[in-house]
C-alpha cells in the first residue's frame, strides 16, 4: 500500500476506499506507518472530511483493531450512554443504576475528564475502595450479577483509538466530526454494546459550542450506528451552566446519591429520566417515553435504585456505607462562601469558566496521567434566572488552602452576569434524532 497515494487522495478531497483506511488504522496500532505520515492524513481528515461510507468504514475499522465483546445470555439487549462532555455532568452516575433497576443491561465503557470537563471514573473512584480498572471477566460478572457494570477502555478494546486520539490531541486535529464519531463509536461498539443513547452538549461548557456543530455531530453519530447494524437516539442538550449544583468528584456522587433517593436538582432529575426513558424503549421494556419515566420514577421512589447502586459499589469494591453516609466521603478543609457583588438577576454563566476554576483546585486535570483530587470543588446556591442581593451565598468553594479558595471564589464571581432581567433561555433538550 502506497500511504503518500492515500494521503494525496484524502489532501485533494477525493474518497480514500476501505482497504486504504485500513491500512491508516493497522499503522497506526503496529506502528508500521510513522506517526507524521498518520498525523498528515489526520490532518487531511480534518479539512476535507468524510463521506458516510468513510466515516461507517473508519469507525467499523478501529473497533475491530482489538477485542470485541460478546454479551450471550444476558436477557436483554446491551445498552450504554455516552455524554460529549460538560461541566457538572454526573448523569452518567444516576443513569445507570436507575435503568438497570427496571431490567435493562448496560455494559458501560466510561472515561476521564480533561480539560475543563469532568470524567466519570475520576468521580466514582471519590468512593473509597472502587475498582474501574476491571479485566473482561471481572466486567462480565458484574454485568450479569448487578445489570450494569462501569469500567475504562482497556488496551484491547479499540486500540486504533488510542493510537489515534493522541496524536490528535497534539496536532490540533480533535474538532473533527468523522473522527469524533470513530472515536466514540469505536470503543462503545466494541464492548458489545448494541444500542447507544447518546447526549451531545451544546453551549458555553461543551466541547461543540454551536449548536449547529452540536446537531450535525448528532446527526452523524446516529447515522454511523445505522450502518453498523446498531440502534442510536441522540439529545442535544443545553451545556450552557453547571448541571445540577455540584462541580467536583466527590461532591457530584454526594449530588447523584440525591438523585437515587428520589430528590436531587430539576435538571438533573429532568435530563437523567429523559436519557433512561430512552434507553428503556430501546431495551424493549416500554412502549414509548412516558411508559418508561413512569417506571423510573417508581423506582427511586421506591428504593430500587439506590438498591442497584450499592449493590454496584460493593461489587466494584468500594465502601457500601457511602449510600447511607456519605461522609465516607473525602471532604476538603477550607469551605469559602462566594458571595454577589451586586443586586439582580443571575443572567448567565459562562459554564468553560467553572470548569476551569474546579480544574485549578485540583478537581480536574491539564494532561493526561495528573492525578485529581477528589474532595476539592464548587456548590452552587443560585442558578441562571435567580435574583440575588448584593452580600448574598451564590455558592461554596471546597479547597485544599485558604488561597487556592480565594483564587477559585474570583474566578466564580466573574463566570456570572448579573443583569436587572432573566434572558430567554432554551430548553434543557434542544433536538432529539434517531
Amino acid at each position: 500500500m502506497n500511504v503518500p497515494e492515500i494521503l494525496e487522495r484524502k489532501r485533494d478531497g477525493r474518497e480514500n476506499e476501505t482497504d486504504e483506511i485500513a491500512a491508516i488504522v493497522r499503522g497506526a496500532v503496529d506502528g508500521t506507518i510513522p506517526e507524521y505520515q498518520i498525523s498528515a492524513w489526520l490532518m487531511a481528515v480534518l479539512f476535507r472530511g468524510m463521506s458516510p461510507r468513510e466515516t461507517a468504514d473508519l469507525t467499523r475499522l478501529m473497533m475491530e483493531s482489538g477485542d470485541v465483546w460478546a454479551h450471550e445470555d444476558l436477557g436483554g439487549v446491551p445498552l450504554d450512554k455516552h455524554s460529549t462532555g460538560g461541566v457538572g455532568d454526573k448523569i452518567t452516575i444516576p443513569l445507570a443504576p436507575l435503568v438497570a433497576s427496571v431490567g435493562v443491561k448496560i455494559p458501560m465503557i466510561s472515561g476521564r475528564g480533561l480539560g475543563h470537563t469532568g470524567g466519570t471514573l475520576d468521580k466514582l473512584e471519590s468512593i473509597p475502595g472502587l475498582r474501574t480498572d476491571l479485566d473482561a471477566s471481572e466486567f462480565r460478572a458484574t454485568l450479569l450479577d448487578v445489570g450494569f457494570a462501569i469500567a475504562g477502555a482497556s488496551r484491547q478494546l479499540a486500540p486504533a483509538d488510542a493510537k489515534l486520539y493522541a496524536l490528535r490531541d497534539v496536532t490540533g486535529t480533535v474538532p473533527s466530526i468523522p473522527l469524533i464519531t470513530a472515536s466514540i463509536l469505536s470503543k462503545k461498539y466494541a464492548a458489545g454494546v448494541e444500542a447507544l443513547v447518546l447526549d451531545v452538549k451544546s453551549g458555553s461548557g461543551a466541547f461543540m459550542r454551536e449548536r449547529a456543530a452540536a446537531v450535525d455531530l448528532a446527526r452523524v453519530l446516529v447515522a454511523v450506528s445505522r450502518a453498523m447494524g446498531k440502534r442510536a437516539v441522540a439529545l442535544v442538550t443545553r451545556m450552557d451552566e453547571p448541571l445540577g449544583l455540584a462541580v467536583g468528584n466527590a461532591l457530584e456522587i454526594r449530588e447523584s446519591l440525591d438523585v437515587l433517593r428520589g430528590e436531587g436538582p430539576e435538571d438533573i432529575v429532568d435530563l437523567t429520566l429523559a436519557l433512561g426513558a430512552e434507553m428503556v424503549v430501546l431495551a424493549g421494556l416500554a412502549g414509548g417515553r412516558d411508559e418508561a419515566r413512569t417506571q423510573l420514577e417508581a423506582s427511586r421512589r421506591d428504593g430500587r435504585a439506590l438498591a442497584t447502586f450499592r449493590r454496584w459499589v460493593e461489587r466494584q469494591g468500594g465502601n457500601p456505607a457511602v449510600v447511607d453516609d456519605d461522609s465516607v466521603l473525602p471532604a476538603a478543609p477550607v469551605r469559602r462562601d462566594v458571595e454577589s457583588p451586586l443586586d439582580g438577576v443571575l443572567v448567565r454563566c459562562d459554564a468553560r469558566e467553572i470548569g476551569f476554576a474546579a480544574n485549578a483546585l485540583g478537581a480536574g486535570r491539564t494532561k493526561v496521567g495528573e492525578s485529581v483530587d477528589p474532595a476539592v470543588g464548587i456548590v452552587f446556591a443560585r442558578k441562571t434566572g435567580d435574583r440575588v442581593a448584593r452580600g448574598q451565598t451564590i455558592a461554596t468553594v471546597h479547597a485544599r488552602s485558604e488561597a487556592a479558595a480565594a483564587a477559585a471564589a474570583a474566578r466564580v464571581v466573574s463566570a456570572w452576569e448579573i443583569g436587572e432581567a432573566a434572558a430567554s433561555r432554551d430548553p434543557l433538550i434542544l433536538e432529539t434524532l434517531e
